[in-house]
């Protein structure tokens, strides 16, 4: 080897120890939990003035700062630290600014991500308040020594929230904020008991009373507190009807209460209560006869037809009548939704009355020839194929081709009695008039129909 070449060598090998490294491009990361736990955390403004600072005073180069109000409880939750992680493996930054590493992570998975970008030398150093997080063995595990930490301290403290509400409730104390009637009494360190709000509790009282002793329903207690009192809760807002029966069903206005709710865990409140049991149970014994079973389904003629006093729309709900010999009757009432006039007189409706209307005014009214004309065709075919096979057994094929003669408003009638809810619509849908219920009376009001509209659908179904 000659001596050219052994200088070459040793200029290589100086080259890369004199070699700088790698600029480190931070991004100063301020993060403070929404979770009532950390309230005690430095605010956001706070960190970023520290860090500031720090970076001042290290000559650190900021290429962005961002700012989260986030629990990072749970991993890939928080939208400004994926952001983050994501920028970090675009080489937009390579190094971090935070106030502590618990304000980058709490859990395993975030800590993880930041470790693996360490591992790809995309991520050059983390440096917090006190310390610095190289991609270094020892001080990679150092930092997953303090991720860990805080997330063993926020595990904890899960617990030992839990076990102090429990402590609570088992002397007799509401554990958390008060219902509506009570107020939380505020003592020079914190709430330790409730008592009767003077403003709300006779109020809530006479709600219970209303039910039991006058019989009324959650609807009118709902329009009595709303139109009548005004009655606004601690977040000054009206209570809304699922609001009314929840209340109606807590027993904590009569002492004993359960926490946390569907636990099966009952203690009993050294509270004052607001009603007696006696008046609780009457109380459940009305809410039985006034609940409605709700269901996720569509009533035949509801959003088709209009209120004729008011013009709201109609609305329709199952009733349950509990014959004498055991078995039950199911009703459904068409009835105006007064959404235009809490007052309208416009009353209730049996389905079956409508339709036994509406059978003895069809022939007044104008169907859509060429919508009921597809529907009933449909309705041929199905039928046909049903009974093909067995006609052909009897040797009554001919009898099939006289379906073709069926009249139109006859089958309108048939389906109005008989058909689906889904064909009752499609069927009220073909009609060129608007239903109106009026005095307990189904009339017609024509629309305006849009003739060129109608003769271009013709055409297209002609041709169809």
């Amino acid at each position: 080897m000659n001596k050219a070449t052994i200088q070459q060598k040793i200029d290589n090998q100086q080259q890369v120890q004199i070699e700088e490294p790698p600029k480190v491009k931070y991004c100063l990361y301020a993060r403070k939990s929404t979770e009532s736990e950390e309230r005690q955390v430095l605010s956001i403004d706070s960190q970023v003035k520290e860090m500031l600072q720090i970076a001042e005073r290290d000559g650190l180069e900021i290429v962005e700062i961002r700012r989260e109000s986030h629990s990072a409880k749970d991993s890939a939750q928080r939208p400004v630290f994926n952001e983050l992680i994501e920028d970090i493996k675009k080489e937009r930054f390579n190094g971090i600014l935070t106030w502590a590493p618990d304000r980058l992570s709490r859990n395993a998975g975030d800590l993880g991500s930041l470790v693996d970008l360490m591992d790809q030398k995309l991520l050059i150093e983390i440096r917090t308040f006190g310390q610095q997080f190289k991609n270094s063995p020892n001080e990679k595990f150092l930092l997953m020594i303090l991720g860990s930490q805080a997330k063993l301290e926020n595990d904890n403290r899960g617990i030992n929230v839990k076990r102090g509400l429990r402590t609570r409730c088992e002397m007799g104390l509401w554990p958390t904020i008060a219902p509506t009637g009570y107020l939380n009494e505020r003592t020079s360190e914190r709430s330790c008991r409730v008592i009767i709000d003077p403003q709300r509790g006779s109020v809530i009282k006479k709600m219970f009373e209303k039910m039991a002793y006058e019989k009324w329903s959650g609807r009118k207690i709902y329009h009595w507190l709303k139109f009548e009192l005004n009655f606004k809760s601690k977040g000054n807002k009206n209570l809304s009807l699922g609001n009314i029966y929840r209340l109606l069903q807590m027993s904590f206005y009569y002492g004993p209460f359960e926490f946390p709710r569907n636990s099966g865990n009952w203690y009993q409140g050294k509270h004052e209560p607001l009603i007696t049991k006696e008046l609780f149970d009457l109380v459940q014994e009305q809410l039985k006869r006034d609940r409605i079973v709700l269901e996720s389904r569509e009533f035949a003629f509801t959003k088709i037809m209009t209120c004729g006093l008011c013009g709201s729309g109609i609305t329709a709900q199952e009733k349950y009548k509990k014959l004498k010999n055991g078995s039950v009757n199911k009703y459904i009432y068409y009835g105006c939704t007064r959404s235009r006039d809490k007052y309208c007189k416009c009353g209730y409706m049996r389905e079956e009355e409508i339709i036994s209307q509406l059978i003895r005014i069809i022939d007044k009214i104008d169907i859509h020839e060429i919508g009921i004309k597809k529907q009933f065709q449909e309705e041929v075919e199905r039928f046909n194929r049903f009974q093909r096979i067995v006609l052909r057994m009897n040797g009554k094929e001919n009898e099939i081709d006289k379906l073709q003669e069926f009249d139109m408003k006859m089958y309108a009638k048939y389906l109005l009695k008989d058909g689906s809810i889904t064909e009752q619509r499609e069927l009220i849908a073909t009609m060129k008039s608007r239903l109106i219920i009026k005095n307990r009376k189904v009339s017609l009001e024509p629309e305006k129909v849009d003739e060129k509209a109608e003769k271009r659908y013709i055409e297209i179904n002609n041709n169809a």
